[in-house]
């Protein structure tokens, strides 16, 4: 992602919801909500746009998001659908997901962004794939992207069954930056690979096809890598000793990689500071970190290897 920070404000779009557990806890979660929290926590002021149901848990996320100095401005409130829930399973450590159809986030009006955002610029607006699974959320960011033509990281998650072949493809077309994992890769472009060469020629074509600036591509254990046409510049994964899960791991990761476009650094130092802080995600249970102290520990290390 080597250029120049555009000013103005993160724009982060999509669900917000909880997590539930297999032991009855529940943990806030949603990639977009997961990517603003941990950007918050690193200090900048990004606008999460979502939508919550008038009811105890969308308080909760509201008091969450006060407590954390988490701006509140872009969460719609709506009367007649729940506040989003996923119901996790964690099968060999591995996370299997059931997300419950027709919730809140899936009724995002462009409308009420529109008088939220008013005359404010966007730096970058991230968003995923699974908030355009309703036709209403997905016209809302279509509206969005036209209106104010910002540059765009989009981060795929494919969760069946809500995605399908088009859909994805016409979310990818026009961004900057495209973020998946190997697997989704694969699904994408039906190409099975066997290598990180094949991997990296399949990257390519993507980038040709999408005409994208980068993709970034995380491959698990194995590590993650940055690819733009010029060069490819891969990093393995960081050393855990007690992982207690990897709900969240992904969108740690994505969070680093907007941050260092904010501030300007080297892919290459990205993308070693984007797996760090996402193999230090699968020591915690759950996908975000309410102390503030964890975020700052990060910034002085990095601060200091500059």
């Amino acid at each position: 992602m080597p250029r120049q920070s555009k000013p103005g404000r993160p724009v982060i779009f999509g669900e917000v919801l909880y997590d539930h557990f297999p032991d009855g806890n529940k943990v806030l979660g949603g990639a977009p909500f997961n990517v603003a929290w941990h950007l918050r926590g690193f200090g900048l002021n990004p606008l999460l746009v979502s939508r919550i149901g008038n009811d105890e848990a969308g308080q909760e996320i509201l008091m969450h998001m006060r407590d954390w100095g988490l701006a509140i401005q872009g969460i719609q409130i709506d009367a007649g659908h729940p506040t989003g829930v996923v119901q996790i399973e964690l099968q060999d450590g591995q996370p299997a997901y059931t997300i419950v159809p027709d919730q809140a986030y899936d009724h995002i009006s462009y409308s009420l962004l529109k008088d939220c955002l008013g005359q404010q610029f966007i730096s970058v607006l991230y968003h995923g794939s699974l908030a355009t699974r309703s036709e209403v959320s997905r016209d809302t960011l279509q509206q969005l992207v036209a209106a104010s033509r910002p540059l765009r990281f989009v981060d795929i998650n494919l969760r069946p069954p809500w995605w399908d072949p088009e859909t994805i493809k016409e979310l990818i077309a026009g961004a900057e930056w495209l973020k998946l994992n190997d697997q989704e890769m694969a699904e994408l472009t039906g190409n099975e690979t066997d290598s990180s060469r094949e991997r990296e020629v399949v990257a390519r074509e993507m980038l040709e096809r999408y005409r994208l600036e980068s993709i970034v591509l995380t491959e698990g254990e194995r590590g993650a890598c940055i690819i733009n046409d010029q060069k490819t510049m891969c990093g393995a994964s960081a050393p855990v000793s007690d992982i207690q899960d990897t709900v969240g791991a992904g969108d740690a990761f994505s969070a680093v990689c907007l941050l260092g476009y904010s501030h300007g650094w080297d892919d290459q130092v990205t993308l070693g500071r984007a797996l760090d802080f996402a193999a230090s995600i699968c020591q915690q249970r759950g996908a975000i970190i309410h102390d503030p102290e964890f975020y700052a520990g990060f910034l002085m290390r990095w601060t200091h290897s500059s």
